[in-house]
């Protein structure tokens, strides 16, 4: 029996070893994707699927079940996202917990904060890291490139609101490639050089429209690509030019890119790749817009789950949020225990287009309210007409007619009323309520105009994935990812 006992000890012991060696001698990722869809939170990710899952499943009685290309990995976490000003957190503040491990305050960019929250000094970032690991750096956002999401992954500013200085800490910088939108603001308002003519000067070749970025290859060239001058459309309103024969990059196409300029070294990459208009759409309470934008990210992810399955033993992709936007629910009083997703496929333009189109109006010397209501019924398909899921009640319409005519009228948010403020959250009158009551017959609704507390999930694949479950703190995205590189014992480096 001693005997017996002894052998299982040592077989354990063997075991644990065995065990511990391969933890430690386990491969680092050779290629790093790191997916950010900005405000994306369980709830629009959910809305998603759902909405995904009644449009494809039309025939069915009963709800079927469809996952989003990231929603299947194998690993799960949930972190929180407070930052040192507040529980409810900021893109600056959030993107520089996850790029370089610290709390900081909201428009902060990768600097650390007192107490009195006085900026203090910049920290290294993980793309710095990368870098001095042979990696090269690539980074993808579909808003402009010199936003507070993008920018965490390559500069350092007390300010996210200095967009110049931001886009010049590019050019400065030893990132490789970064596309999807413009810079914002490139030449400071005609304050300072044209940032275009700085890169140039530097030798970084720029790559500008859809056409040449689907042609991007591999080089040594350090790149900016750029698919428009601002920020990209929202994925419904390029779906909708491609219907008219205008075939614009996606935020896939853009990742291919990436990936394509940057896999040319023996050390492979990171890539950041940001969804940053799902943030925007859920701002405005544009769910639909807010989903469509949640399946461009989706597509994109697809694109590093396809480079995977050719480096299935070098790759890690991490997908996540940096906070949730708007307070969306899943659920509304009118609709009790049922939705009706299918009807926000009525839906033909985001609040973005919509609101141009209420601008050339109001410049035209305005429509009437019928008129109004007759592009409502074709591009939302909100409708008079009785006993549908999209007709509009006579609270409905009032809201509507309510609405029109504060847009007509031109009237500033800073003019209205306390309760007009709060119906349309400084957004286009008729617009807000559009999208709002057609939310609603959905079966969806939301809170806030502004971000929220939620804790948002992690999905992880590949080597090193199994450290993303569990629930943490957003700075660990940066540990755990430097973990995995095994980068860890280079963080206290200066």
């Amino acid at each position: 029996m001693k005997k017996l006992l002894a052998l299982l000890l040592v077989v354990v012991l063997g075991l644990s070893c065995a065990t511990f060696v391969t933890a430690e001698e386990a491969k680092a990722p050779k290629y790093v994707f790191m997916f950010i869809g900005d405000g994306m939170g369980t709830p629009q990710i959910t809305a998603t699927e759902y909405y995904l899952s009644t449009i494809e499943n039309a025939d069915k009685p009963f709800p079927m079940p469809r996952a989003l290309s990231f929603t299947t990995f194998p690993y799960v976490g949930i972190m929180t996202t407070m930052d040192a000003t507040s529980f409810l957190p900021d893109s600056a503040s959030t993107a520089s917990s996850m790029a370089s491990g610290i709390k900081t305050a909201s428009g902060v960019i990768n600097y650390t904060v007192n107490d009195a929250l006085e900026t203090q000094e910049p920290v290294k970032t993980i793309t710095e890291y990368a870098k001095e690991a042979g990696k090269k750096i690539g980074i993808v956002t579909s808003v402009t490139t010199n936003h507070a999401t993008p920018a965490a992954y390559y500069a350092k500013v007390p300010s996210r609101n200095q967009y110049y200085d931001i886009a010049k800490q590019f050019v400065e910088s030893k990132v490789d490639f970064i596309g999807g939108g413009g810079f914002g603001s490139p030449d400071n308002k005609g304050k300072d050089k044209n940032i275009y003519e700085v890169a140039a000067e530097a030798n970084i070749n720029i790559v500008d429209g859809s056409d040449a970025i689907r042609n991007i290859e591999a080089t040594d060239e350090r790149t900016i690509a750029k698919v428009c001058d601002g920020a990209m459309l929202y994925e419904v309103d390029r779906l909708a030019e491609l219907e008219k024969g205008n075939d614009i990059a996606s935020l896939a196409d853009v990742t291919k890119a990436a990936i394509k300029a940057v896999d040319n070294d023996e050390n492979g990459f990171f890539i950041m790749v940001e969804g940053g208009k799902i943030d925007w759409a859920c701002h405005a309470n544009d769910a639909y817009t807010s989903i469509m934008d949640t399946v461009a990210i989706s597509d994109a992810v697809q694109v590093a789950i396809d480079f995977m399955d050719e480096h299935p033993d070098e790759t890690l992709i991490v997908v996540t949020g940096d906070h949730e936007t708007g307070g969306l629910t899943i659920g509304f009083a009118t609709t009790e225990y049922d939705s009706h997703y299918e009807v926000l496929a009525n839906q033909k333009l985001s609040y973005e287009k919509f609101t141009s189109i209420i601008a050339s109006w109001r410049e035209e010397g305005g429509k009437t309210f019928e008129e109004a209501l007759a592009f409502v019924k074709e591009n939302y398909g909100l409708t008079t007409e009785a006993d549908q899921l999209t007709t509009l009640t006579d609270t409905d319409i009032q809201k509507l007619k309510e609405a029109f005519e504060v847009s007509m009228s031109g009237l500033a948010s800073s003019d209205q009323t306390a309760a007009q403020k709060l119906a349309y959250g400084g957004y286009e009158p008729f617009s807000m309520i559009v999208s709002r009551i057609i939310n609603n017959k959905a079966g969806l609704d939301y809170t806030s105009y502004s971000h929220t507390g939620l804790q948002i999930p992690v999905f992880a694949k590949g080597v090193g994935s199994e450290l993303f479950t569990g629930l943490y703190d957003n700075t660990d995205i940066f540990s755990k990812t430097m973990t995995a590189m095994r980068l860890a014992d280079k963080i206290s480096q200066k």
